[in-house]
């Protein structure tokens, strides 16, 4: 469709998606590091992941989770293996919730990724066993990510007053 004729605020680069990826970064963000004790360390419940339910509505909450992870993990303290492969955890993990089919499946890639992922960094950096801290980290997303999170979406799909805003695929 030429840009003339189409809706404003559809472009990927227009100022409502730039806006949304903004907010969602700095809400996640600030949820994680205001909620630091939870949300760092071998028990973790970032309670900003109930944030991931957000791309199954909106592809500018992709890049917005994975900027405020990124922004969150260079105050975690865990170093550049944190910054870097968390950061891409919590992208790959968006994007695949984006194509979820369903709702209810949509918190299951942030709670499988960030498990095995986050998991193996935390072992190289804390010396403790993968198997662990994959359950400890996997429990912590199934708190974060369907407890929190799928009521989040639920909610948004019910009261978010302009459906036509929800981009499935």
């Amino acid at each position: 469709m030429p840009k003339n004729l189409q809706k404003p605020g559809t472009d990927r680069f227009s100022a409502r998606n730039l806006t949304r990826i903004a907010m969602i970064a700095a809400i996640y963000a600030a949820l994680t590091i205001a909620l630091a004790p939870i949300s760092y360390g071998e028990v973790q419940v970032r309670v900003s992941e109930a944030l991931t339910v957000l791309p199954y509505f909106f592809p500018a909450a992709v890049p917005g989770l994975f900027i405020g992870c990124l922004i969150a993990n260079l105050f975690g303290g865990n170093g550049l293996l944190d910054i870097v492969f968390g950061s891409l955890a919590t992208l790959s993990a968006a994007w695949l919730s984006r194509r979820m089919p369903h709702p209810w499946l949509v918190p299951l890639p942030p709670v499988l990724i960030n498990a095995l992922v986050i998991g193996a960094v935390l072992h190289v950096i804390l010396g403790i066993p993968w198997y662990l801290l994959a359950l400890q980290v996997g429990a912590g997303q199934l708190v974060s990510c369907y407890i929190l999170g799928l009521p989040l979406l639920y909610a948004v799909r019910k009261f978010w007053p302009y459906p036509e805003d929800f981009k499935r695929l």
